[in-house]
């Protein structure tokens, strides 16, 4: 069995999508939030929207399910993200910007390169999904460790298990085609134990952490 292993264009980048008010120090919110989860919450919007949008320009090329319907499942990561935001009063940072554009640089610029990937063949395309999955479940990772806050941590764990589930299916795909993915950003320990896992039903308070 080959291995293909995709160079990491991007760990836990810096959050810089997601901009103070000028009149944030005069505003008080019913429900307070911190900079951090604030921060948080605006750059996992971006991220989710960059899955999205990786995934639209990948089943357009190809043609083949699994972006399609994964696609799908991350415009509803996107819509509850956007949730969040709107409840603190944090300006969306996606706002009307179309496929392929955001306001973070490091996102912005990951994007970019896995177009690239994305364009060399569908085994690629397939290894830069699984990347993404990877990616997104080590940095709400990060994201628990900086919130306390029920609403925020139950919105990390859906999106955390609609990304196990992602990663397993692209995986699945790859192994079909004899190729093994590397985990970029997990441990190989909590990437074996994610595969070991059977499909998940997600919203139903299941959490798996490492």
């Amino acid at each position: 069995m080959k291995t293909l292993l995709i160079i990491a264009t991007a760990g836990l980048m810096g959050f810089n999508s997601c901009k103070k008010d000028d009149n944030e120090n005069n505003n008080v919110s019913a429900v307070s939030i911190n900079t951090q989860e604030k921060l948080d919450l605006c750059f996992l919007r971006e991220e989710e929207k960059l899955a999205h949008d990786v995934y639209v320009y990948a089943y357009n090329k190809y043609g083949v399910m699994i972006f399609n319907n994964i696609s799908a499942s991350e415009a509803s990561h996107m819509s509850s993200v956007l949730n969040l935001l709107n409840k603190y009063s944090i300006i969306d940072p996606v706002n009307s910007n179309g496929p392929g554009v955001f306001v973070d640089t490091n996102l912005q610029q990951l994007y970019n390169d896995l177009i690239l990937q994305v364009d060399v063949s569908l085994i690629k395309a397939l290894e830069v999904g699984a990347t993404i999955e990877d990616l997104d479940i080590s940095d709400i990772n990060t994201f628990y460790r900086n919130t306390s806050k029920s609403d925020l941590i139950q919105v990390y764990d859906a999106l955390t298990c609609g990304s196990r589930n992602h990663i397993k299916a692209f995986t699945s795909q790859l192994t079909s085609q004899g190729v093994t993915y590397i985990p970029q950003y997990l441990t190989q320990s909590t990437y074996d134990s994610i595969l070991a896992l059977p499909h998940e039903q997600c919203g139903n308070g299941m959490r798996f952490r490492k």
